[in-house]
């Protein structure tokens, strides 16, 4: 759903420097779109309102990651802000997980599926934890 995608598109490789900058503006309060909230931080859009964020775009960050850190944080938000659903959204409120867009968006439910696999792979130990 942005510019982070490029790297899993196959657009650029994850270590490309305009890629690296490109991702580093898109996780940082430059990017007005950029989200800081008690229950995530994440990328919006017009589309779901200024305090929204997208699942999609936390899957897509830690897809896209080869920091463990990074992919631990990613994986705690989301399973943190399903909101008792068990699914992803198209959109939660960045304070309130429970204000939600799509109780059912396949296409973020389906990613978050190839993320698991992609830690399974990539960071199996990050599975076994209790505090993500």
């Amino acid at each position: 759903p942005s510019l982070m995608s490029l790297s899993y598109l196959g657009i650029h490789k994850p270590d490309d420097a305009i890629y690296q900058r490109t991702r580093k503006f898109l996780v940082s309060d430059y990017n007005p779109w950029y989200m800081r909230g008690k229950a995530a931080e994440g990328s919006g859009s017009p589309h779901t309102g200024k305090d929204s964020i997208w699942p999609m775009g936390i899957i897509l960050r830690a897809l896209t990651s080869t920091d463990e850190q990074e992919v631990l944080q990613c994986l705690h938000m989301l399973k943190t802000t399903h909101a008792g659903t068990g699914f992803m959204h198209e959109s939660f409120h960045k304070d309130n997980p429970a204000d939600f867009s799509r109780k059912w968006f396949a296409w973020a439910n389906t990613l978050f599926g190839e993320l698991i696999i992609k830690v399974h792979t990539d960071f199996p130990a990050l599975l076994q934890k209790s505090n993500i």
